[in-house]
């Protein structure tokens, strides 16, 4: 399961051991939102695309992406346990799980397995045939890339040296360079087994060694801060930073002209140090949590970055003091998601809210169309003129639940949400992708008349014309407000509830208003009438927790404080239905768009469907953590989930759309089946049946070059059986009967005029393509006079190879040949086959041969169909003067007809069908 976890730890292995694919009616598809986390991103440049491949780790598999514009190209499979380590060089991607280290080619297929490590491996360097890499037990491997073997193994004592970086300074033969908690460097000669140096220059954790495009240099980064230029070869110290803001999590040299050192910090921020001056040159906050990559492409002036915030940015190097703008990012939630929601009748946006206070939108069709609306705050113009290096006082606590519609999407703000612990409700804009202007706050709540100041918004619902929010309150106050100006328009009671509101609902003709309370009472109020009293008063046996609608069905589902769910006619206002199963607290309602099935979630991590005419539980199972939200498509192809402590959201495909499911009964009490959780990639194999199948020897690895990514080319026929024609434009063999009458009408009214003799010509050959006759060259002057019979025939280049096709009855160039004639051409060669013409008997027969073999092979249908009709209208009375000629032309018949039969009854077969569907819908 490739996903982020931000708390919660993957489950037992006697768990993972009992994974299901699917349930009953839901089958894993897919996550959505994840794109880094805190183990470093690498880059790979690819000669054959022109650009930078970017790889980021997000938990079990690694994502690739083009540095153009941030493009998803594709998701890796699953590795056994979670990535701690990836570095890549010109063929392969390197990545360390679970003591093992996994070579991709191509970013897909799985190339070698190097095993042997005795703890998790958490640095890796390709050093030209060989993989260097160190484990948490300090040991040193090197292994042979292709052989998979060990060529040395070095151990280290941690009390004295613990590896905590490494990298290898360019023209430095067969040696390293290690970097050690203590504060020292060692270089090791990888060949000879020995250690050349140590240099200690700083008593503080080495963190990260870039080497420089000067040769000998490196630059160290230190925990404390400390940024140290160190000359190898002399043992110097060039040059010394001190940053700060934190460790230094990562360095980068930019190699497009400008002397300048990026270094990353693990507060977020990056700062831009210019080398020939020696002072900072600028410094700017790049994420919300370490910068654990910070990459200057090469020859670029950008710097691509990633962070466990779950982002990755692209920085331009273009602003008139030298400083950087972000180019591109690429985003997910930074916390998790409390509320998700399908927006629209599409079904391919999905609406979600989180811990962090941002409202974003997720596409279910390309990351590229995801897009965040911004973090909520009280003073937007405050929040974007404030120093990018302050806290942002005016930032909002999570949004907890909102509602949105799409009837005035374009004219007004069409979303509304609650935020914890504040009273003010925030309205959002999906046309314009912002927070929108308005702060939603009843007249008793304000500040000067405010007395309850713990009441706080616990529900909240938009109508379905798009004009008005009902927001209900823990006081149990209803109040209404029209969206468009933010103005108040009505409450309803005096309060409505002498307890929190739980619940909210109203009917597509903003007839009724439904609201529920913690007490158990569910109440129906009139939209705009008498709002001082309700129409109607439903007493339910426990507390209202949460309360979903159906508006086209007109029903209520309501989940209980004591885990029962009652649906609820909002016409009759009787409870229909009544479900009990769970045994934790419910999370989340919702229905299918037939509403059919009710689909709840609850904290004891399972996820139940009710069939509601049958008044039984279908399908049940449990996941790794509990639904905190979940959403039916509008087109019931899709179920998206959010779940606890983790930040993505998962779509589970609907089986029922797409095969024959037979749906039972089921015990309500039954122990839920466990079901893994979606992966970043559809049917993501996994890693073990990913060695199993791909098997590449060496010299096949060869031959893949930087890329297994080669097109796909159209066989020239799919299958023998299949009648398949030339593809060759319908003038080529159209017209060939008519070319007589096509010269009569293209014939010029004026004799044309001879042209100016020119000096010279050059002889060419006949065809559609421009060749000159290089074998019809001068005579010589002693070549003979006497020519031999054979010599004086006339047959032309065609009839050459028909007769050459009587020894080896090889039609395919006589074939070739013709297809790339013109028409006109075609016609001359067929006639010039009579022997009056310059042909001969032979040429004759060898044609209806070709004939007979393109019927017999299916291919250039009605190519032959055309030169038979030519060959037949220009010989036909000769054809008689042969016997054997004759013979030949019944077998060619009966083939034809053969083969036109097999055409025909398809033919007559659709236009039948089409005649009766045609018939049928008048």
């Amino acid at each position: 399961m490739t996903h982020l976890r931000s708390e919660v730890k993957p489950g037992s292995e006697e768990r993972k051991s009992v994974f299901k694919d699917s349930s009953c009616i839901f089958r894993r598809n897919r996550a959505l939102g994840y794109v880094s986390n805190q183990v470093p991103a690498v880059t790979r440049y690819v000669q054959r695309r022109r650009d930078t491949l970017l790889i980021t780790c997000i938990g079990r598999s690694f994502q690739v992406y083009t540095a153009n514009h941030f493009r998803l190209l594709h998701v890796s499979g699953l590795h056994p346990d979670e990535i701690t380590a990836m570095a890549t060089d010109r063929l392969h991607t390197y990545t360390a799980s679970n003591k093992s280290i996994y070579a991709w080619r191509a970013g897909k297929h799985i190339r070698h397995v190097y095993r042997g490590h005795q703890k998790d491996v958490h640095l890796l360097l390709p050093f030209g045939s060989s993989l260097i890499a160190i484990d948490r037990q300090n040991v040193l491997k090197v292994w042979n890339i292709s052989t998979e073997d060990v060529y040395l193994e070095v151990p280290f004592r941690s009390e004295e040296f613990q590896i905590t970086a490494v990298t290898h300074p360019p023209t430095y033969i067969n040696k390293i360079v290690l970097g050690s908690q203590q504060g020292q460097l060692k270089i090791l000669n990888i060949k000879k087994n020995s250690v050349v140096c140590t240099l200690s220059h700083h008593h503080s954790r080495i963190t990260c060694i870039e080497p420089s495009p000067a040769l000998d240099v490196v630059a160290v980064g230190h925990g404390d801060g400390t940024i140290i230029l160190l000359n190898l070869k002399f043992d110097e110290v060039l040059l010394s930073f001190q940053q700060d803001w934190g460790q230094v999590t990562n360095l980068s040299f930019r190699t497009d002209g400008p002397p300048i050192l990026v270094s990353a910090c693990s507060n977020g921020y990056m700062a831009f140090w210019n080398l020939e001056e020696r002072k900072l040159a600028g410094q700017l906050q790049a994420h919300e949590e370490s910068v654990t990559t910070a990459i200057c492409l090469p020859s670029e002036p950008v710097v691509f970055t990633t962070s466990p915030d779950n982002s990755m940015r692209m920085f331009v190097f273009d602003m008139p003091d030298g400083g950087a703008r972000q180019l591109r990012i690429r985003e997910g939630h930074t916390k998790p998601p409390f509320c998700i929601r399908y927006h629209g009748s599409s079904g391919v946006s999905i609406l979600s809210s989180g811990e962090d206070s941002t409202m974003r939108v997720f596409s279910t069709i390309s990351e590229s169309l995801n897009k965040s609306m911004g973090r909520a705050t009280y003073n937007p113009k405050a929040t974007k003129k404030k120093n990018r290096f302050e806290h942002d006082k005016y930032g909002m606590p999570p949004i907890l639940e909102f509602t949105s519609d799409t009837t005035r999407e374009k004219e007004w703000d069409n979303i509304a949400a609650i935020h914890a612990g504040v009273i003010q409700t925030t309205t959002w804009s999906f046309g314009k992708n912002r927070m929108g202007e308005h702060r939603l706050v009843p007249k008793q709540f304000q500040n000067s008349n405010r007395t309850n100041f713990q009441s706080e918004p616990t529900c909240v619902v938009l109508t379905h014309c798009g004009n008005f929010v009902i927001i209900g309150y823990s006081s149990g106050d209803i109040e209404r407000f029209n969206i468009q100006s933010g103005f108040h328009r009505a409450s309803y009671g005096s309060p409505a509830h002498k307890m929190a509101v739980r619940g909210l609902a109203s009917d597509n003709l903003n007839q009724t208003v439904i609201s529920g309370c913690s007490e158990g009472l569910l109440k129906f109020w009139s939209f705009k009438g008498k709002v001082d009293k309700p129409l109607a008063t439903l007493r339910l046996a426990d507390g209202i927790a949460l309360i979903r609608q159906h508006r086209e069905s007109s029903m209520l589902a309501i989940g209980l404080e004591t885990f029962k769910i009652f649906v609820v006619d909002m016409h009759t206002r009787v409870i229909v239905r009544k479900f009990v199963g769970h045994t934790a607290k419910l999370n989340d309602l919702t229905f299918s768009p037939d509403s059919r099935w009710l689909i709840t979630a609850a904290m004891d991590s399972t996820i139940k469907v009710w069939d509601i005419p049958s008044s039984y539980m279908v399908d049940h199972f449990r996941v790794e953590a509990p639904c905190v939200s979940l959403s039916m498509s509008p087109n019931g192809d899709f179920l998206a989930t959010a779940h606890v402590g983790l930040l993505g959201i998962y779509l589970w495909a609907n089986k029922t759309l797409f095969n024959q499911v037979s749906l039972r009964s089921i015990d309500p009490f039954e122990p839920a089946p466990y079901v893994g959780l979606p992966t970043n990639v559809c049917d993501a194999m996994e890693l073990e049946d990913g060695i199993k199948e791909l098997e590449i020897d060496e010299e096949d690895e060869s031959k893949l070059g930087e890329l297994v990514d080669t097109k796909y080319e159209t066989p020239t026929q799919l299958s023998e059986e299949l009648i398949t024609l030339s593809g060759l434009a319908a003038s080529r063999w159209q017209n060939l009967l008519d070319l007589e009458l096509i010269k009569q009408r293209n014939k010029p009214k004026a004799p044309p005029k001879a042209p100016k003799q020119a000096p010279f010509f050059l002889p060419t050959v006949s065809g559609l393509e421009l060749r000159f006759d290089v074998q019809n060259g001068q005579k010589e002057e002693d070549e003979s006079r006497i020519r031999n019979a054979s010599t004086l025939n006339n047959l032309t280049a065609f009839g050459q190879l028909l007769e050459e096709t009587a020894d080896t009855l090889d039609f395919a160039p006589a074939v070739a040949h013709l297809t790339q004639l013109g028409p006109s051409m075609v016609d001359f060669e067929i006639k010039s086959l009579h022997p009056e013409a310059g042909g001969t008997l032979l040429a004759m027969l060898q044609f209806l041969k070709l004939v007979k073999f393109m019927f017999g092979t299916n291919l250039n249908f009605e190519l032959a169909q055309s030169y038979l009709s030519v060959f037949l209208r220009s010989h036909g009375l000769g054809l008689t003067e042969s016997p054997g000629l004759v013979k030949e032309l019944r077998s060619v018949s009966e083939v034809q007809q053969k083969a036109w039969q097999r055409v025909e009854e398809k033919l007559i077969y659709g236009t039948g069908v089409v005649a009766a569907l045609r018939n049928f819908a008048h």
